[in-house]
């Protein structure tokens, strides 16, 4: 939340608050270089979320996305395997928007235009009357911000496979080969172009086809679909590396490391498995990490084994009840 601004499981604020309370709050203190900074949200029911660092509210949510850089690695990243195109694009735009601002705003803009655009399409429909001047506004508006995101995009992607091959690599042992590609029409196709031939689909459908709101990741293992072919394990692999690639990626763009979310990451990976990712993320070149488990006779075990620190805090009911180091 202090991070990102919002919920990694639910984007609804009003969906945190406990049952029968009013309002929520989450507050922390960040450090970096000697320098710390106090970080809050609040959100109460029927209000605007209130979300200040150092006392001083921001007027834009966006403005905080990337100060403080984070990684985090759940069950639920699954849904990047089994779900839609629109899953995979929000984990583009979450890597990139932490380190460059205009990208969010190019985004935000977009989705703007491109919701005006789909509402004339509407009205078309219903009027059996088009406004070709609003439409080729609207176009060109589409284009300019379309043609700045994707791009950014294409140029994250170049920067990243390498990254993610390499990570993928160490986590697999070399056990199997993966790729991974960015789809967009853009690739082969001018936007102006795309829109102007779809119009008619456009307008039949009453919403815009092409764009890169269509863009989609493809995840590969060999030469087959990751998700259909790909074990329960393999997934996970395949999750942990984009992860891991991502804070490599914010780490180099950034010039300092992301916080590291570890949440219940022992899920369907073998125990070699788990071995190699503990041992890789406690390298030099990771920085604080948090991680959560049921079991913490596990967690005492595995460090015990590779040799590394860790402090353990058992939590009861929202309560931190113990702290020991290990």
């Amino acid at each position: 939340y202090l991070c990102l601004c919002k919920s990694y499981f639910n984007p609804v604020d009003s969906q945190q608050i406990l049952h029968e309370e009013p309002f929520f709050v989450v507050q922390g203190d960040f450090s970096r270089e000697e320098q710390s900074e106090a970080v809050y949200c609040g959100f109460k029911r029927n209000h605007k979320k209130q979300f200040k660092m150092n006392g001083k509210e921001y007027s834009r949510l966006a403005d905080h996305i990337g100060v403080f850089p984070l990684v985090m690695i759940s069950p639920y990243d699954n849904n990047l395997v089994t779900e839609g195109s629109e899953e995979r694009r929000k984990f583009l735009d979450s890597a990139i928007s932490q380190v460059d601002p205009h990208y969010l705003d190019d985004l935000i803009s977009y989705n703007k235009v491109l919701s005006n655009r789909n509402a004339l399409l509407k009205r078309f429909a219903e009027t059996g009357r088009t406004d070709l001047e609003m439409l080729e506004v609207y176009d060109e508006q589409l284009i300019s911000y379309g043609m700045k995101i994707f791009r950014k995009r294409q140029s994250f992607c170049e920067q990243f496979v390498p990254l993610f091959n390499e990570i993928y690599s160490n986590i697999s042992s070399d056990y199997e080969e993966v790729s991974f590609r960015y789809e967009s029409q853009l690739l082969t196709q001018d936007f102006a172009s795309l829109l102007k031939n779809n119009l008619r689909k456009d307008t039949v459908l009453e919403r815009t086809s092409a764009g890169i709101h269509k863009d989609d990741l493809h995840f590969m293992l060999g030469a087959h679909p990751l998700k259909k072919l790909g074990s329960q394990g393999q997934q996970k692999s395949y999750l942990i590396a984009l992860k891991l690639a991502q804070y490599r990626f914010l780490d180099e763009q950034k010039g300092y490391k992301p916080l590291l979310l570890l949440d219940d990451i022992f899920d369907k990976l073998d125990d070699r498995r788990i071995r190699q990712l503990l041992e890789m993320v406690s390298r030099e070149h990771f920085g604080q990490i948090f991680i959560t488990d049921t079991n913490s006779e596990r967690i005492r075990q595995i460090f015990g084994d590779i040799g590394v620190d860790c402090r353990l805090f058992d939590i009861e009911r929202g309560e931190v009840k113990t702290m020991m180091a290990v």
